[in-house]
């Protein structure tokens, strides 16, 4: 055989290998995008999807578009702290991803300011966290304790 004749039989082995193998990834690719996991509930959040019984705390979920558990996620505060804990991280996070006051004025011959670091969408995420948080604090303070009804006895007619 001659060497033109060996490259071009190498390169159209080559090619068949290599369609075949884009053939089999798009198939894979269709598969997996049809495939949809059972937990998973048009692409939501896991906890706000589950969220379907009339309860309360179910009705948060939904209408914040946020568990309670990544509430306090967010705002780094465990289920026992208090409000003031919740606030206090709330404030630090806010101001920590607030733009700043006034841009600082560039001086002549140097280098621009640092680019700012502040991110409206986790302000967004810490106020939605917070107003969770409160929510549901809100609601927990309105429910009266959980008490059995006191029961009568039941009086006989006889003396």
């Amino acid at each position: 055989m001659s060497a033109p004749k060996i490259i071009i039989q190498i390169l159209i082995t080559g090619t068949q290998i290599f369609g075949k193998a884009l053939l089999e990834a798009a198939r894979q690719a269709a598969k997996n995008a049809k495939h949809r996991p059972q937990g998973a509930i048009d692409s939501d959040v896991a906890g706000v999807g589950n969220a379907t019984t009339g309860s309360l705390t179910d009705k948060l979920t939904r209408e914040h578009r946020m568990t309670l558990d990544e509430a306090h996620l967010i705002l780094n505060a465990k289920r026992e702290d208090g409000i003031e804990r919740v606030l206090q991280n709330y404030e630090y996070l806010f101001k920590a991803n607030a733009p700043p006051e006034t841009p600082p004025q560039p001086t002549p011959g140097a280098r621009g300011p640092p680019a700012s670091r502040h991110s409206h969408y986790l302000q967004s995420k810490v106020v939605r966290a917070r107003e969770r948080i409160e929510a549901e604090m809100k609601i927990s303070a309105e429910e009266p304790p959980s008490t059995p009804p006191p029961t009568s006895e039941p009086t006989t007619g006889t003396s």
